[in-house]
């Protein structure tokens, strides 16, 4: 089953006279419950296409499919609205609310999705409890280590049961250790949720996790492979 489609899609930016090309009529599909990963150089377009898939950016050109449900043509509003239920982000620099707590951090999806306060507290618990933050759960981030912090941000991410989560560098900030226990723990979630990850990075420690890895150069696909 498809979780998300992109057809022909080129992404221009303008800033003034000059025009940039992030990507140029790319076409990829992400299957359910696949563990991807987006390489490629700085300025390759990875981020960019993450950015496409998530609802974020729209293309210049081509299609975008998220969940069957084609975006280019929603507005601000209505691709918020996909987001919300679809798609859980998790950030290279954890962006965590630094004035709540662990357990308040990953119940804010849950919020602003009208969960009740009961199977907020049940989900969240589980959650923590995956990712074996429960004895910090009322710790805010600033009492919480680099990989704690990516921890919680994983657990936010998967707290309104979304069917993709993407992630944007998810080790750049960590060293080797924590760096590798974040990636086990997302690949274990991955084949116990059976939740598809999609991540660009260009750390090899992560790529190395992958079961797929799609290249990127000068704003084209070059590679797409079984890891």
């Amino acid at each position: 089953m498809e979780v998300a489609k992109l057809t022909g899609v080129t992404r221009v930016y303008k800033i003034g006279e000059v025009e940039t090309r992030a990507l140029n009529g790319v076409s990829l599909t992400i299957n359910d419950g696949e563990f991807t990963s987006l390489v490629g150089p700085s300025g390759s377009g990875k981020t960019t296409l993450l950015q496409l898939i998530g609802c974020l950016d729209k293309p210049s050109a081509g299609k975008v499919f998220i969940a069957g449900k084609e975006t280019s043509s929603l507005n601000r509003n209505q691709r918020a609205d996909l987001r919300k239920g679809t798609i859980g982000f998790v950030f290279q620099f954890f962006a965590l609310i630094p004035t709540l707590t662990a357990y308040e951090n990953v119940e804010m999806p849950l919020l602003l999705n009208g969960k009740s306060s009961a199977q907020r507290k049940e989900r969240v618990m589980d959650l923590l409890n995956a990712v074996g933050m429960t004895g910090r759960a009322h710790h805010r981030p600033d009492q919480l280590s680099g990989g704690q912090q990516q921890r919680v941000a994983v657990a936010r991410a998967l707290a309104a049961a979304p069917k993709l989560i993407l992630a944007d560098e998810p080790t750049a900030n960590l060293d080797t250790e924590n760096g590798e226990q974040v990636m086990e723990l997302m690949k274990r979630l991955n084949k116990e949720t059976r939740t598809t990850f999609v991540f660009a990075t260009h750390d090899p420690r992560v790529i190395r996790y992958a079961s797929r890895v799609v290249t990127l150069e000068d704003g084209a696909i070059v590679k797409d492979a079984n890891g």
